[in-house]
């Protein structure tokens, strides 16, 4: 049998109609498939390479720690270097109020983490989240995430929770004294790419501080340069009470963590004792691969070209099939009328290679989030692609 059909049979799915391309290597913004197609990649793992595929400097660090050691107790427990280091070097480039890392396996954990931490830490049970949000998939976020199209089939979920529009200043009066938390994406990503409008983030700020309600801010697929600054908050002047981190957090390995004050943090570690509690977060060959990766992005600048690399694809993104392109730094949602012209699109597309995806919450939107390494000749060569598969798309009627 081939790879393919041994997928098919033994690799849990995902959707009845996964892509199924056989990637054997990547390196830098590109790909290769099993025959030796190269694709520009347009997804970047969702977020998750900033730097790029298989940085030298990640490898090396990889390779170091293995030798050294892998995991060897749950989190927590005994003082791991690489957790130290990483963790000292976040809270060095972070606000003074976020200095407390806790690490989990994965964004969705950090997630789980964060709401527990809340209700712990004010002894309020409500959470509050925003419509169209993600924040991952496992019971707890499921219960705040997208709408009722992906909740439905998986109730009953988490009690207490309530959905707000984002952006909607009238809907923030919904946060009150018996809110333990709100949770939010800086920048929403799955919506397709919406960006909070007219200080309405300050606001939101405003409104927690006035009601003792804990700020979460989800920037696990936004963090680290992806919307133009180390972390997006910075660009809004807002800082929250906790911080969401994943994808990009571990340089290309499994990695979260949520990130709040050490006086919030304690909450976890007594009534109950290991209020929270894992066996893989902050594995230490991740730790080392996350900390070198942020090393990289900041030794190589790779933010400073984030927002000309932007404005490159905006100028580039223009033909009549397009309806609106919405962007944030490298994070971008060119717009079609509907999600079948959107398939076509993207299939057309990884045919030509230009490997490219849509948004859950926004399935007429094309993603692009690229490694922020592209070069300025792949966004070229992607938008003429693009062009010249939405040509023939409207040739065909």
């Amino acid at each position: 049998m081939t790879q393919r059909q041994l997928f098919l049979n033994h690799v849990g799915q995902t959707s009845q109609a996964p892509m199924a391309l056989e990637i054997v290597k990547a390196k830098g913004s590109n790909m290769w498939d099993i025959n030796g197609k190269k694709y520009i990649d347009l997804i970047a793992g969702i977020s998750v390479c900033n730097i790029g595929h298989c940085h030298p400097k990640v490898i090396e660090a990889i390779k170091k720690q293995a030798d050294e050691y892998m995991h060897i107790m749950v989190y927590g427990e005994l003082v791991e270097s690489p957790q130290v280091a990483y963790a000292k070097m976040l809270t060095d480039h972070l606000p003074a109020a976020l200095n407390s890392v806790f690490y989990t396996a994965s964004g969705s954990e950090a997630t789980e983490g964060a709401m527990k931490l809340s209700k712990r830490f004010t002894g309020r049970t409500q959470v509050i989240s925003f419509k169209n949000s993600y924040h991952g998939s496992t019971q707890g976020a499921l219960s705040i995430i997208g709408d009722e199209y992906w909740r439905n089939a998986f109730r009953p979920l988490l009690p207490d929770t309530m959905q707000l529009n984002y952006n909607s200043f009238e809907d923030l009066q919904n946060v009150t004294e018996r809110t333990a938390c709100v949770i939010a994406e800086t920048v929403q990503a799955e919506a397709g790419v919406l960006v909070p409008q007219n200080n309405w983030l300050t606001a939101l700020r405003k409104r927690c501080d006035r009601t003792g309600t804990l700020l979460v801010l989800d920037e696990i697929q936004c963090a680290f340069g992806r919307n133009g600054s180390l972390f997006s908050f910075e660009q809004f002047n807002v800082v929250p009470d906790i911080l969401l981190l994943g994808k990009a957090l571990g340089g290309g390995m499994p990695l979260g963590a949520f990130v709040a004050d050490k006086k919030i943090m304690d909450s976890l570690t007594h009534d109950p004792v290991l209020g929270h509690i894992n066996t893989f977060g902050g594995h230490p060959v991740s730790c080392a691969a996350g900390l070198a990766a942020f090393n990289v992005l900041l030794e190589e600048k790779l933010i400073d070209s984030v927002k000309e690399k932007e404005l490159l694809f905006l100028s580039q993104l223009i033909h009549p099939s397009i309806k609106a392109v919405r962007s944030c730094g490298l994070m971008l949602a060119v717009e079609f009328e509907n999600f079948e012209f959107n398939k076509k699109v993207i299939d057309a597309l990884i045919e030509t290679g230009v490997f490219a995806d849509w948004f859950l919450f926004a399935a007429n939107c094309l993603r692009i989030v690229p490694p922020l390494v592209i070069t300025t000749g792949e966004i070229r060569i992607t938008c003429q692609k693009l062009n010249s598969v939405l040509d023939t798309l409207l040739d065909q009627g």
